[in-house]
């Protein structure tokens, strides 16, 4: 439906935005049925996500595994803090590279948008460092590739 965009707020924030042509009640569901973001949270062509663990309720606990196949991998634990079905999600997440990044809280709401769907999430890093650390990884081409197999299965 379209591309998303990302944009920086003050110091620490990062704010995502993207609309998906389906109801907010199919994108949620893609963000916390784990059998759903092992086919479509990958990042960049080439990667899988060999595990998932994902239980999406307030003081559940995720966990994701991705490997390129090659030798190189990453895995990225996290928190539920809050869980509003179809509407918003509020969790703490944290990016083992191997060493763990500063925790990241992030807020995601899902919002009727016409037909479709506007998909908000908001990052909000410890400081400006993290955050720029996070930004220079690329993060906004794996999440698009990401996006764009997400809008092909739902």
């Amino acid at each position: 439906m379209s591309k998303m965009t990302l944009k920086t707020e003050g110091d620490t924030h990062v704010i995502v935005t993207r609309r998906f042509a389906a109801t907010p009640e199919a994108v949620y569901r893609a963000h916390t049925d784990p059998k759903l973001l092992q086919k479509w949270l990958l990042g960049p062509e080439g990667w899988s996500m060999p595990v998932c663990i994902n239980d999406a309720k307030p003081g559940g606990k995720f966990r994701y595994e991705w490997t390129n196949g090659k030798g190189a991998g990453f895995h990225i634990t996290g928190e539920y803090l809050e869980v509003n079905p179809f509407s918003r999600i509020v969790h703490v997440e944290r990016m083992f590279l191997p060493e763990p990044t500063p925790d990241n809280h992030v807020e995601t709401t899902f919002e009727r948008d016409g037909e479709g769907t506007l998909m908000t999430i908001r990052m909000t890093l410890p400081d400006e460092k993290t955050r720029a650390t996070m930004l220079a990884s690329g993060m906004e081409h794996g999440m698009e590739a990401s996006y764009v197999r997400l809008e092909a299965m739902i």
